[in-house]
Parts: structure tokens; C-alpha cells; sequence
């Protein structure tokens, strides 16, 4: 029996499967460019403290500076608001330039021009007491914090606020293109592609710093980020104008002819399962962000790498090109087999995705390179984010798979803890380790996106959730802010030796910078993973009892009918 579309029923761009996915994709390349720059000084934390002199105490709070505006300003809220008062497109456009303006001071905090400037002996001399700030303990800057850590951490700050206007921002995006439809999967796909930029920046700003030209130098990379911001705005811009398309043929007002009310705050903060969700994201997020930002280093210290030789390939910069190249060919067969239909074509491009991976990490162990071995990372997560969300969408059990996150989470940072550093000295053993380690740690990371942010809309209004997504945020960048300041504290505490050697001369600071003992801070971010664990199996027994239906399919079999007479029509 054949089912009639009807054909009265206006056809909307958002109803178009093409179209849909189109503006997901320009959010999603937007949000690849800004994971770059976020975490593009990641990956030499060793010469920042050899070329500039930040030592992990200087690293660990310019980094987590990002967050410090978003936090203590509240911009975050604010962001929020302009969101549900001023709409996607003027948020998205609006995060762009914020963005590209920070990420400029940024670079410019680290080049030779302000090294020798009127304006880092400025920033030597000052910025090292803020009243109320640092009797509280939350300043952003400290007395003998380098100038260029100072300037740095205003820009990272600025950016900081872009950025996560431009989360909150990509979210709402999301949900109004894809509501009663794929959600979940958008939502993974779009966090599985801008994920990719983590392993982008693992891969190339050590190849920037060190490759091109002569010498090294730190700002090379944070060049290269501005300029894929510059590409994140026309992204933005493009998008403006296909959502404009799509609420004049809706007949739809911009979210912002719905005036935000303080009653509106008051709706979302009472809720209990908005208060678990925000929770289990900081949790998460907090012991996968701050991490990232040490993680090549942690495995500097923790791996026995020797240099390849000089003038073989594995030292060339071609290598660093094709093992991109690896990598996205990687992502690409991934992501080709999540929408494929057909089993074999699906089982296929899954298997050649798997041979390539295991390829990729064969030049991450040849190039003897703690960056390219971590920029594996995202790379199962690319594959079964998408996977996770279509299961979300269609079967449901999100509460459930952030428990089996947790686990994963806990198991993970335990590893880097205690069996990485029994592995040192074994070359072969210790990258398997690693890549084994990370490879589940990024699986586990995919399944908050696939699972987590799917749950908001259950719990708040459509017309709030803006700034529900915002308080979620906010909450979010509190441990972003605290626990990459918090690894860098105990990392100089609890490595007291390493000072002293420098200060002597026993050790330089290029040797200094991958002699750190990590236990402690990783034993740490497991400890984030329990509490974590608790909070998801106290969601699964609110949602029982409540009825909330975070273990209910987003797609009703109402609407998956409607969608296969969409691609019966199509067709």
C-alpha cells in the first residue's frame, strides 16, 4: 500500500533534508574552526615554557582564562539573552566577530613585535594585584606572570566569550532546524565534525611552531587559527541568510519579538532535572577540556619518544600533511557510512574507515610525536557520535548511555594515571597504551553531545531555551575555568624538584617542560568521572518517576512516517 503526501501541506526549507543539513554543516565548520584555535597552543605547552617561559602555574591560567568573562562577568547569562531577544542569525554573526577579535590580541600577545614592546613592559609591571579578585582567589592574572601569558589571557578571554555565545548559539540553531527530527544525530554529527578541529590543531600547530621557516616560533599556529576564524564568520554570514529564508517562508518573527522575563530563569532554575543535566556537563566537560589542554604534554612525560631521524620521511613535512589527509579520510568513510543505506556499502566504508585509522596511528608511532599520537582523539568519536545520536533519536536510553560514559570517563584517566607511566621505556607498549586509552576516552566523550544536549529541550520551553542552554554553559565554564588553572597549581606543587633543578641549572627548561609527574592531576579528573557516574544514575531514577522521557525516542512514530513520505517524495 502506497501512502499520498499531502499536497496541501506547505513544504518548508527546514522540511527538506538537503537544506537542513546544509545549515548544520555551516554551523558545524564554523565550530571546527573555533575548537582549533581553542585548543591550538595545546600541543606546544613545552615550548611555550622554552620560548616564552610559562611554566605549567602560567600555562594553567591563561588557559583557563577562556572562561573567566563568561564566569565571573556573566556574560554567559547575557549571551543567553541576547539569544532569545535577538535570534540565532544576529547571536551567530555577532559570536564571529567577538571571536576573531580575541583570537587577534591573542596572537599578538605572542609575537616578537610585543615581546619588545612599551606594552608587555606594561603588562610586566602591572595586572599583578586586582582588589576582591585575588583575596577570593579567582584572578586571572598573578604577581611574575609573564607579560605575554597577561595580554594572551585577555584575548583568550574575548575569544572565550565568542566562543561560547557561538555554542549556545549553534545549539538553538540546531534545535530549530531539527526539531521532531534527527535532533540527537545533529546534534552528534555537528560536535563529531567541530571535534575534528581538535586533532587538526594536535597535528599542525606543532608543525607551524617548528616546521615552516626557520626557528621556532609560538605565534605561527595562532596565525593559522586566526585565519580559520576569519573563514568561521563567512560560515556564520552564509548561514544568516538561509535562516532568514526559512522565517519568511514560515512566517515567523525572530525569537527576539519574545521578550525575555526574569519569571523565565526562575522556570528553568526550579527544575531538578535541569539542574542534573547542567551538572553531569560540567562534570564532563570539565574532565575532557582542561585535559586536552595537558594531554600532550602528559604524554611527553609519560612516553618514550625519540626524535626520527633528520632527513628521513618521518621527519619531513610532508608527513604531517598526509597523516591530515589520513585523518580526514578517516572521518569522511566514517561519516559516509553513518548515513549510508545500504548494509554492504555501510560495512564497506566502516571497515575501510577502521584500516585507515589503524594506518593513521602507525604515522603518529613513526613520527615519535605526542601531538599526533593525541590528535587520534577525535577520531572514534567522528565515527560513532553519529551512530549514538540516530540510536538517541530513534530508541532512546540517553540517561543510560551517560552512565556508561562515566564509566569510561573514570576508566580512562585512571589509565593515564597509573599504567601509562609503568609503560615508559617500553617504546612499542606505551603508544598502544596510549592510543587505546585515548581512542575510548574520545568514544566516551561522544556520548554527551549524542545523549546530553538532546535531553534540554525535554526539560524547558522552546521559547527559553536559549537561555536554558546558556545557564547550562555558564555552569559548564565555572570548571572550565577552575580545573585547567586547578592541573596547572598542582602540577608546580606537587613537582616541587623541577623548579628547584632549573633554578640551579641541573635542568634547562626545554627539559624542565616534559619532566612533570601527572598522578595526581589525572586522579582528579577520575574523581570528576564518579561524581559524574552518581549524578547520571540519579537522572535515570528522576526520569523513572517523573515521567521526564530522557529514555524516550526524540523521533515519535508519527513523525518517522512523516519523514518517509518526505524521502518517498524526494525520491
Amino acid at each position: 500500500m502506497t501512502t499520498k503526501v499531502a499536497t496541501n501541506a506547505p513544504v518548508y526549507l527546514n522540511d527538506k533534508t538537503w537544506a537542513r543539513w546544509t545549515a548544520l554543516a555551516l554551523l558545524a565548520l564554523a565550530m571546527f574552526c573555533s575548537y582549533i584555535f581553542m585548543d591550538i597552543l595545546s600541543p606546544i605547552k613545552d615550548l611555550l615554557q622554552s620560548e616564552k617561559g610559562w611554566d605549567s602555574t602560567a600555562f594553567g591560567t591563561m588557559q583557563g582564562s577562556e572562561t573567566f568573562l563568561n564566569v565571573f562577568i556573566f556574560f554567559l547569562i547575557f549571551a543567553g539573552i541576547i539569544l532569545d531577544k535577538m535570534g540565532v542569525r544576529f547571536t551567530a554573526l555577532l559570536s564571529g566577530v567577538v571571536m576573531l577579535i580575541g583570537a587577534s590580541i591573542n596572537w599578538y600577545a605572542l609575537t616578537d613585535s610585543f615581546a619588545g614592546s612599551s606594552l608587555a613592559t606594561w603588562f610586566t609591571d602591572n595586572l599583578n594585584y586586582i582588589p576582591g579578585f585575588q583575596e577570593l582567589g579567582i584572578s586571572p592574572f598573578y604577581e611574575g606572570m609573564p607579560a605575554s601569558a597577561k595580554f594572551s589571557a585577555i584575548g583568550f578571554m574575548i575569544f572565550g566569550c565568542g566562543v561560547e555565545m557561538a555554542g549556545i548559539t549553534v545549539s538553538r540553531g540546531i534545535v530549530k532546524w531539527f526539531k521532531g527530527r534527527e535532533m540527537a544525530m545533529a546534534m552528534g554529527t555537528e560536535m563529531a565534525l567541530a571535534r575534528l578541529g581538535v586533532g587538526t590543531c594536535m597535528i599542525f600547530s606543532p608543525f607551524f611552531a617548528t616546521q615552516v621557516d626557520d626557528g621556532v616560533s609560538v605565534s605561527r599556529p595562532v596565525a593559522f587559527a586566526v585565519l580559520l576564524l576569519m573563514i568561521a564568520l563567512i560560515m556564520f554570514i552564509v548561514y544568516f541568510f538561509m535562516d532568514k529564508k526559512l522565517d519568511r517562508q514560515t512566517h515567523a518573527a525572530e525569537e527576539k519579538d519574545d521578550p525575555f522575563r526574569l519569571s523565565d530563569l526562575k522556570r528553568i532554575l526550579t527544575s531538578g532535572g535541569f539542574w542534573i543535566v547542567a551538572l553531569l556537563c560540567v562534570l564532563y566537560y570539565s574532565a575532557i577540556f582542561p585535559f586536552q589542554k595537558y594531554a600532550v604534554n602528559m604524554l611527553q612525560c609519560n612516553l618514550t619518544l625519540h626524535e626520527p631521524d633528520a632527513g628521513s620521511f618521518w621527519a619531513s613535512e610532508t608527513v604531517t600533511i598526509v597523516q591530515y589527509i589520513i585523518m580526514l579520510l578517516v572521518a569522511a568513510s566514517a561519516f559516509a557510512g553513518n548515513f549510508s543505506k545500504k548494509t554492504v556499502t555501510k560495512a564497506v566504508l566502516f571497515s575501510a574507515s577502521a584500516i585507515m585509522l589503524v594506518v593513521y596511528c602507525y604515522f603518529g608511532y613513526m613520527r615519535q610525536s605526542a601531538a599526533a599520537i593525541f590528535a587520534v582523539f577525535p577520531l572514534l568519536a567522528v565515527g560513532i557520535t553519529p551512530i549514538l545520536g540516530s540510536y538517541v533519536d530513534h530508541k532512546g536510553k540517553a540517561a543510560t548511555m551517560l552512565v556508561f560514559g562515566s564509566l569510561l570517563l573514570i576508566l580512562c584517566h585512571l589509565t593515564f594515571a597509573f599504567i601509562l607511566p609503568e609503560c615508559k621505556g617500553n617504546d612499542v607498549l606505551g603508544v598502544i597504551v596510549a592510543y587505546i586509552t585515548i581512542l575510548v576516552l574520545g568514544a566516551s566523550f561522544s556520548l554527551v553531545p549524542a545523549s546530553l544536549w538532546p535531553s534540554v529541550p525535554k526539560l524547558v520551553d522552546s521559547k527559553i531555551i536559549g537561555s536554558a542552554y546558556a545557564l547550562i554553559f555558564w555552569i559548564q565554564n565555572i570548571g572550565l575555568w577552575l580545573f585547567p588553572l586547578l592541573i596547572g597549581k598542582i602540577l608546580t606543587s606537587t613537582n616541587p624538584e623541577i623548579a628547584e633543578n632549573v633554578a640551579s641549572g641541573k635542568i634547562s627548561e626545554e627539559v624542565a617542560s616534559v619532566s612533570y609527574n601527572y598522578v595526581w592531576p589525572l586522579v582528579m579528573l577520575a574523581v570528576l568521572g564518579v561524581a559524574a557516574l552518581l549524578l547520571g544514575l540519579l537522572l535515570k531514577v528522576i526520569d523513572r518517576k517523573k515521567h521526564i522521557g530522557l529514555e524516550e525516542p526524540n523521533i515519535k512514530p508519527s513523525a518517522e512516517i512523516e519523514m518517509a513520505e518526505e524521502l518517498s517524495a524526494e525520491e
